[in-house]
Parts: C-alpha cells; structure tokens; sequence
C-alpha cells in the first residue's frame, strides 16, 4: 500500500538484541490529508537508520508500507512497516516549446518550392 504524507513527528530510536542479533526500530507518525480532515498514521521503520536519517518534520513523502495484524492472547495488534520512502516529486514546471518549432496549436505551412529549387539532382 502506498500513501503520501507529511511528516508530523519523529520518535526516539528503540534498540534491542534478539536470538537473530540487534535490532533497530523507529516509529514516524505522518499526516495524511484526504480533503476533509487530517489523519495521522504511525509507520514503523525497522532496522532502516539511514531511511529515517533522511526525514524531516514538514517534509512530504511518498511512502510504501505493508500492514499486518497479528493475535496474542485473543487480542489484536497492527503493525504498519515502511519499505520504501521517496520524497515527493514537484510538478515539473510546463515545458516551453522549442524555439525552431510552431506554437502549440498551429499548423505548419507546406508550400510547394518552385520546381527550378526542387529538381537539383544529377541523374
């Protein structure tokens, strides 16, 4: 799942060691805006320092994650884990025409050369 958001706030880093060996995790919570009023999402960045390094609070960014529920004890727990985070791309400003080339819109003229210019080949 993807979705664009800003960044609200960044949270402190939670280190650990497991049997598999240390462990890095950093929540982020972003903003997202769908019109009628704002959401806030938590996105979990696990074992990705370099990724969170780059965020900056107020920033937007386009963020791909996968959501998985799991049971303990006959309760439910969600995660939201990131695996791609890029910045927004800025609309590209609108291209200007090549100056060789008619504005947009118009037809060329195509007029026939005087048959003396065309026929200029040796046979």
């Amino acid at each position: 799942m993807e979705f664009e958001g800003t960044v609200y706030r960044i949270m402190p880093v939670t280190k650990g060691t497991s049997a598999r060996g240390e462990w890095q995790r950093q929540d982020v919570v972003f903003e997202m805006n769908d019109g009628s009023f704002t959401r806030k999402i938590c996105v979990t960045f696990f074992n990705k320092p370099d990724d969170v390094a780059r965020l900056r609070e107020g920033a937007t960014y386009q963020v791909s994650v996968n959501i998985e529920s799991r049971e303990y004890n006959g309760r439910w727990y969600t995660d939201i884990r990131a695996w791609r985070i890029q910045p927004r791309q800025q609309e590209a400003p609108a291209a200007a025409p090549m100056p060789d080339m008619p504005p947009l819109g118009e037809e060329p003229s195509y007029t026939a050369t005087p048959a003396a210019e065309a026929d200029d080949l040796p046979f």
